[in-house]
């Protein structure tokens, strides 16, 4: 590492692009490979001496004939997949848990029996099989049940009935092989939990956890939170909802008593743990969730309000020693507005060029974060259904807001369509 860090980084969307320019800007970085990446990773920022870059291949021939110091693989598939299982085989440095570990974000069903287990605060559940009274199920809940499909589902494998015909028939389309395939074949009914969500991501070595601020995001694809779900169209930190006592309580009573039982079952978690929380009218805090990676778009805005050396807080983890004194987080917020294609998140459109994102890069504290783009010569292309994150920062959630909202007007592309209240619960 003499002449600074070669680091890969493993994935395509916002999440990737944003983890890629903090490692770019951690002092013991060089250079920083995506693959594949999207139109942002292709180069560094200008006011960057260093080097980022898109490659393409397989992981591992990728990270050996590029002797890179550190692997970060972004998202969830290649994560429960194995690839840190097979990365580590092969004597590279890998950030991320192993496909056993990853099995909290793999497999539903897993989950709740492992928070039940270990008696982690959370909804009471019901897990069917095909051949599940499915009707019954559902109407032993006083009111409709979450419906969930049990495998990986792009984020969109979740149903909060209305009714209890709507989790009936959603529950019918998932067992059925329909609605997820595989994915679906066995599908956890949970109860509807009142309050509010927010997120929190831990950094691990498999005993230790160093706490990211918290984070709310907005899933709903329309503002006041209405029509269908979304992977997310922007996001907020620190989220106020989470206080520091509140904070505490959940690293004592959630992280870390699962740091305990994965590490106790012998398959100890090293990477990003990401619980997905609902916080009660009075304060109280249960589990909805646990992800095994990075949240998208909560990284945007996670990256933006920590400083300090993320390559040395990442590496430390992999290898089992946490070092937390490597990053800090600001005292500062953080807001990230997803703009997103026409049809997102149906039927989608993509090739329409992308102008105004230097324009919008501009404005004190602001980057557009690419997710869904690709280039066409001299040309910025639509290439997903969220394509942009426009990610500003501020001394006040309000003003991080103002300077977002100022960049999202100047970036333009056909269908180009977004909320206009990400933060509003903080801010009202």
């Amino acid at each position: 590492m003499a002449n600074g860090r070669k680091i890969l980084v493993v994935g395509s969307g916002g999440r990737e692009h944003a983890i890629a320019l903090r490692l770019l800007d951690s002092p013991s970085v060089a250079e920083v490979l995506v693959l594949p990446g999207n139109a942002g990773t292709s180069e560094a920022p200008k006011t960057s001496r260093k080097t980022m870059r898109n490659t393409v291949g397989d992981t591992l021939e990728v990270a050996r004939a590029e002797s890179v110091d550190l692997v970060v693989v972004g998202p969830e598939v290649p994560l429960c997949a194995g690839l840190v299982d097979d990365l580590t085989a092969a004597g590279i440095l890998a950030y991320g848990p192993s496909k056993a570990a990853a099995r909290l974000e793999g497999s539903k069903a897993f989950m709740k029996d492992f928070v039940a287990r270990h008696r982690l605060p959370t909804a009471a559940h019901v897990t069917l099989g095909i051949d599940s009274d499915i009707a019954a199920s559902v109407r032993s809940f006083a009111l409709p049940p979450v419906v969930k499909a049990d495998g990986l589902c792009a984020g969109k494998g979740v149903v909060v009935a209305q009714t209890h015909q709507e989790a009936i028939e959603a529950a019918q389309g998932m067992l059925s092989g329909d609605a997820f395939g595989e994915a679906g074949r066995t599908v956890v009914l949970e109860e509807r939990l009142v309050g509010s969500e927010a997120s929190i991501h831990a950094v691990c070595d498999g005993e230790r956890a160093f706490l990211l601020p918290a984070a709310q995001d907005h899933k709903r694809i329309f503002d006041n939170d209405e029509g269908p779900n979304t992977g997310g169209m922007g996001t907020y930190a620190p989220a106020p909802l989470i206080t520091s006592a509140l904070e505490a309580h959940i690293q004592s009573a959630i992280i870390q008593p699962v740091l305990d039982g994965m590490r106790a079952a012998g398959t100890p978690f090293r990477g990003t743990l990401f619980a997905g929380l609902m916080i009660s009218p009075t304060g109280e805090a249960k589990v909805l969730e646990f992800n095994v990676r990075f949240g998208d778009p909560e990284t945007q805005v996670l990256m933006a309000v920590i400083e300090g050396d993320l390559a040395d807080l990442l590496v430390s983890a992999a290898r089992g020693r946490l070092d937390t004194k490597c990053v800090r987080r600001l005292d500062q917020h953080a807001i990230c507005v997803v703009l997103a294609a026409q049809g997102y998140p149906g039927k989608l459109r993509m090739g329409d060029a992308i102008v105004g994102v230097d324009g919008a890069e501009q404005i004190e504290a602001t980057r557009v974060i690419h997710a869904g783009t690709r280039r066409e010569g001299d040309q910025l292309l639509t290439a997903g259904g969220r394509v942009l994150g426009v990610t500003a920062r501020g001394d006040s959630l309000r003003q991080a807001a103002d300077r977002a909202y100022a960049g999202v007007g100047r970036v333009f592309f056909d269908g180009m369509q977004y909320r206009k209240d990400i933060g509003h619960r903080a801010l009202s």
